[in-house]
This record gives C-alpha cells, sequence and structure tokens, in this order.
C-alpha cells in the first residue's frame, strides 16, 4: 500500500448501515468491541427509514419472535414520539408502524450511545486478505484512502460485496433463471383522510387483499377481517390488483402494472402514509447502469399512483404527495453460500435448530413480475430457527454476513429478507464478533465460537433466539 493511506484499527468493522448493519454495530458495540459502521451514502437506516412499516417482529400467529436491538429501537422511537403502533392487516401479518423522521433521531441515539464510531459518504473498496481470513479495508471517500484493519469483518451491505471480495462464493436471483425480485421506491402522501379510506375498504372490499387464500390455514373469516381493520382506524390497508378498481386501471394505462396499493401509516398528526406500490422486475440491483436507469421510471411510476389514488381512491382526493424514500428498495441480488442453508422448507416447515441465534415469521413472499404475488405461511402461522452458520460464508474464518446476503436458497431469502429478521441476525453478528474481540492472537475464526455461548448472551441482552 502506499505510504499516503493513512490506517486505523478497530476490533469489529461492519460495511452497511440499514437494518442489518445497525443491529450488527449495536452488537458489537453493546459487548465491548471498538466497532466502525460503514456506508456510502448520507444517512443510516436503509429501509427504516423508508416509510414502511416494520415486518418480521412478529410471527402471523401473533408470536414476538424479535427483541434486542429491534425492540430498542421501537422503545426509542416511542419516547421521542414517532410510535405509531403495533397494527394487523388480517390477513393475517403483524407490523410495527413508526414515522420514519422519528426514526432517524431513534438509530442515530442508540449508535452515539453505544459508542459506535459512524463513517458515512465512505466507499469500501478492495479487501486485504491473507487465505480465508480478511486482514483490512481500503475506505474511500473525500478525505483520501484509509486502510482500515480489525479482527473481525461483518457485511451488512446487502449484496455481499465485502464476503465476495474477500473470495466468498455466492448465486444471485434465481439461478435458474435468472430473474430478481421487483425493485420499488416507496413515497409517502400526506392529508388522507383515514375514516373515509376505511369505509370504502368494508363497503367494497373486494377492491383490497383481505384474509387471502394464501393465508388460509390461519386467516379470519373475512367478514371478521374486514370488521377488525375498520375497528383498528388506522390507514393500514391494501389495494390488490386481483379487485376491479387496480385492474381496470391498469388495463387503461392509468396506472402502470403492478400487483398492490400499500398503504402504512407513518403519522397520525400529518395524516401521512406511506404506499409500496411502484415496481420493476429482474433488475440486477448491482448493476449500477441498470439501477441508475430504472431511478427515472420508479420516479414516473411513483407521480401515476398519485395522480390515481386522487383520482380514484376514496381518502385520497385531498391528499398530497409528500416525500420520497431515500433509496430504492432492493429484496434481492446475491447470497452468499455459506456452513448452513436457509431453504423454503425450512422456512414453511417452522423447523427449529438447536444453533439457533435468530427468529423469523414472514411468510415466502417473492415479488414476481406481473400483477400476481408468490406466498406461503409458515405452517401454523409459527416462526424458523436461523443457524448461526447461515451468516459465515464458506472459506472466510473472520467474516461474517447478516441481511438480506445471507447464506439461504432463493424462498428462504425471501423471508428472512425483513428487516426485523435483519435486525435480529445483525445484533447476533456483532455479538459474536465482540465475544471474539479478546482473543489473544487475532486469528478469530467463527467456526470455532461455541454457539450455545452466543445463544446465552443474545438472550442475556433481550434478543429471542
Amino acid at each position: 500500500m502506499s505510504q499516503m493511506i493513512r490506517e486505523e484499527h478497530y476490533d469489529t468493522i461492519v460495511v452497511g448501515a440499514g437494518a442489518s448493519g445497525i443491529g450488527a454495530a449495536l452488537g458489537a458495540a453493546r459487548n465491548g468491541a471498538r466497532t466502525l459502521l460503514v456506508d456510502a451514502g448520507p444517512g443510516v437506516g436503509g429501509e427504516l427509514v423508508s416509510g414502511i412499516n416494520l415486518l418480521g417482529m412478529w410471527s402471523s400467529n401473533g408470536e414476538r419472535i424479535v427483541g434486542g436491538v429491534g425492540r430498542d429501537l421501537l422503545e426509542e422511537c416511542d419516547r421521542i414520539g414517532g410510535y405509531v403502533g403495533r397494527l394487523s392487516d388480517f390477513r393475517p401479518i403483524y407490523y410495527e408502524a413508526f414515522d420514519p423522521e422519528y426514526m432517524k433521531f431513534a438509530i442515530t441515539r442508540l449508535l452515539a450511545r453505544a459508542g459506535v464510531e459512524l463513517r458515512l459518504y465512505t466507499f469500501a473498496g478492495e479487501v486485504v486478505r491473507d487465505g480465508g481470513r480478511v486482514k483490512g479495508l481500503l475506505l474511500i471517500n473525500k478525505q483520501g484512502k484509509t486502510l482500515v484493519r480489525a479482527k473481525t469483518f461483518i457485511d451488512c451491505s446487502g449484496d455481499a460485496d465485502l464476503a465476495i471480495a474477500a473470495g466468498a462464493a455466492h448465486e444471485a436471483g434465481d439461478p435458474a433463471t435468472g430473474a430478481f425480485q421487483s425493485i420499488t421506491m416507496v413515497f409517502r402522501m400526506i392529508g388522507v383522510d383515514t375514516a373515509r379510506l376505511l369505509d370504502f375498504m368494508r363497503e367494497q372490499p373486494e377492491n383490497f387483499a383481505i384474509s387471502e387464500q394464501a393465508f388460509s390455514a390461519i386467516a379470519l373469516p373475512r367478514e371478521e377481517a374486514i370488521a377488525g381493520l375498520h375497528k383498528q382506524g388506522q390507514p393500514k390497508v391494501t389495494l390488490s390488483a386481483q379487485g376491479p378498481l387496480l385492474s381496470k386501471a391498469i388495463d387503461d394505462g392509468e396506472m402502470f402494472e403492478t400487483s398492490i396499493v400499500a398503504f402504512a401509516p407513518v403519522s397520525a398528526l400529518r395524516r401521512e402514509v406511506s404506499v409500496n406500490s411502484t415496481k420493476i422486475s429482474n433488475v440486477d440491483a448491482t448493476d449500477t447502469r441498470r439501477m441508475s436507469d430504472s431511478y427515472t421510471e420508479l420516479l414516473d411510476q411513483a407521480l401515476t399512483c398519485v395522480r390515481f389514488m386522487k383520482a380514484r381512491v376514496p381518502g385520497f382526493e385531498g391528499a398530497e404527495f409528500s416525500g420520497l424514500a431515500p433509496r430504492i428498495g432492493i429484496r434481492e441480488t446475491r447470497r452468499v453460500i455459506g456452513e448452513t442453508v436457509l431453504t423454503g422448507d425450512d422456512v414453511r416447515s417452522a423447523r427449529k435448530r438447536d444453533e439457533s441465534i435468530a427468529k423469523g415469521g414472514h411468510p415466502i413472499d417473492v415479488w414476481v413480475p406481473g400483477r400476481g404475488v408468490h406466498w406461503e405461511i409458515i405452517e401454523g402461522g409459527g416462526s424458523y430457527d436461523i443457524p448461526f452458520g447461515c451468516l459465515i460464508p464458506k472459506g472466510l474464518e473472520n467474516v461474517l454476513v447478516a441481511g438480506r446476503c445471507l447464506s439461504s436458497s432463493r424462498e428462504g431469502q425471501s423471508s428472512a429478507r425483513v428487516m426485523g429478521t435483519c435486525l435480529a441476525m445483525g445484533q447476533a453478528a456483532g455479538t459474536a464478533a465482540a465475544l471474539t474481540a479478546d482473543s489473544a492472537s487475532g486469528n478469530v475464526n467463527f467456526n470455532e465460537l461455541p454457539v450455545q455461548r452466543l445463544r446465552q448472551r443474545l438472550a442475556d441482552q433481550g434478543a429471542i433466539v
């Protein structure tokens, strides 16, 4: 390396400040590791600050499956006035609703209290390695280049950038077809008349996704679900492309091809909701040229959807566009091949593992092109276990992954990719890194970490394993 390159030393370096990265940084720092959190963007939070509600904290049958850092974030958000509440869409899925603007404060407060060192506007470049061990990472920003060294590294990039650069094997999208789940730009609308929207849902439920067949094993009777949604009193409802209103709008060219228009409350005071509807399928989100082109198309779709809602959806007549998510929402790119692989069958069967370090409870949820959906519930609406081996890339000793690039099949990833599960995986990875930080030789090997020791530490700190 050039002598002009600065050098810094840490116990743990986390790349990516989305949900999994926040969980990892807090897990490491709270357990005594000197921790650096790196992100190329101007802020932290990822999808946590996009406007969509937090999925994965509860199973479909109402079991709490994520505690620890995930619960801490919601409690901090509540303390500063940004928590909306635990809601259901009665299909059933449970959500944690909050104001994304307040969530920004909650995240940065928790990171600061834990002593996490934050490096924004910074790209993680070249990996310095020796066989299966990463020795350092070259960071690039306006100050130039800095070589950061650490005993352990956690890849929360979503795309497995660090792990792959270090030599980890991986697969991307659907290995058989090359397909990728749809990308999305979440946006917000202010001034929504919730009562009118819910009355419309009760009067014309055929337009909404309510108590769907995909949840037939645990869903409420349709009339009971409609009554429950109305009584809940929150704009947590979803227009379905299987219904006449949205289907006709797509046929007539008034709306783009999509499967849903999903509303989620973010502020009762502002009468504001987020909208999850925009959709471009089969984009490899690691292709920066294609993603840059998609940005314009997604924004055009957002404006199209705003016009449609104001013209056709009761409750939105006087509403106005109020903002975009900070970045394009990406559901799927690359997955490492790890010591253990989370499969679709593991998810469906609610499989339990002795080496579990986190739980997942979201259905198999593959966003496919067009108006269709691919959802499959977990047996009994329960939860499955994520083993520690899903975070350990094969062939690497001191690197973990967490988040949507975990070692999994495509179906397994489609469930585990949601934010609550990512927070839990991140906390487990960070805690594991801290438990190895006192290694005298510095030669950490995560395969040698006693998983029961990690599970106990996580449980002691409020995580659910």
